[in-house]
């Protein structure tokens, strides 16, 4: 069985040799950012980049992110306690593509990773993409949909709205769809009474997210318009206590 720190090393080792820099987790309490007090998502340290405001070089980078979510658009305080699965505190481990790659290698990047790396049953991996929004003038993210049909089943692949498939660091800000890999931890009994497709996103304790892809397209502008962002940018996002869980047979994280 591998320890927390081997889980998390290989994480790097994996993503450096895929072309990413690794870098160091940036400080929880923000300094430079008046839109945000804590550091609340991994991507949070790269916001400049994204907006095109600082150099991107290198463009392909990697971390383990320790975060904070006790306010804000991301707020886990009131989860603390009621479900197995929600902190104040943790560590994202996240990649990032900076107007390299995009959706095709960060769903391959992330697949690999999983299966061919971790071994995870890919009979219980579940994944998510944004169903679209009329209101925004979206359509349905079908890129992904087909590249995530080269390794699931069409009906381990699902449609998610914009609350669970359009992710926004804060009310302004780098934002887009995103596809969530959701991993099904329940019996094998439990599996054949009731598929795992039908319980992600239904607060099931064993069926739950464990890595967020986002496709970042957009600049979401004070009147909530949207903007195109300078370049498409990957960000992704995976709860690193999720994932020892899962490894480690465990049935909680705590």
């Amino acid at each position: 069985m591998m320890t927390a720190n081997e889980i998390r090393e290989s994480f790097k080792q994996f993503f450096e040799g895929k072309g990413h820099k690794i870098e160091a987790s940036a400080p929880m309490v923000i300094k430079d950012d008046p839109t945000l007090m804590f550091t609340n998502a991994g991507m949070n340290q790269w916001k400049d980049i994204i907006l095109g405001t600082r150099d991107p070089e290198p463009r392909r980078r990697a971390d383990s992110q320790k975060c904070l979510r006790v306010s804000g658009k991301h707020n886990d305080l009131e989860e603390v306690g009621h479900d197995t699965y929600h902190h104040t505190m943790f560590e994202m481990l996240g990649n990032w593509s900076f107007g390299d790659y995009f959706k095709r290698e960060a769903i391959d990047y992330a697949w690999e990773y999983l299966v061919d790396v971790l071994h995870l049953n890919p009979q219980d991996i579940y994944v998510t993409v944004f169903e679209g929004s009329e209101e925004e003038g979206i359509a349905r993210d079908d890129e992904a949909a087909e590249y995530w049909s080269k390794h699931l089943p069409a009906d381990h692949i699902i449609n998610g709205n914009k609350h669970d498939n359009f992710w926004e660091m804060g009310e302004t800000g780098p934002c887009g769809p995103c596809s969530e890999i959701h991993l099904d931890s329940r019996s094998a009994k439990e599996k054949a009474e009731v598929p795992g497709a039908s319980l992600v996103n239904k607060d099931n304790p064993q069926v739950i997210e464990i890595w967020n892809i986002v496709f970042m397209q957009f600049n979401r502008k004070s009147d909530g318009s949207l903007q195109p962002l300078p370049m498409h940018v990957i960000d992704t996002g995976m709860g690193f206590e999720r994932l020892v869980r899962s490894l480690q047979g465990k049935t909680s994280n705590y």
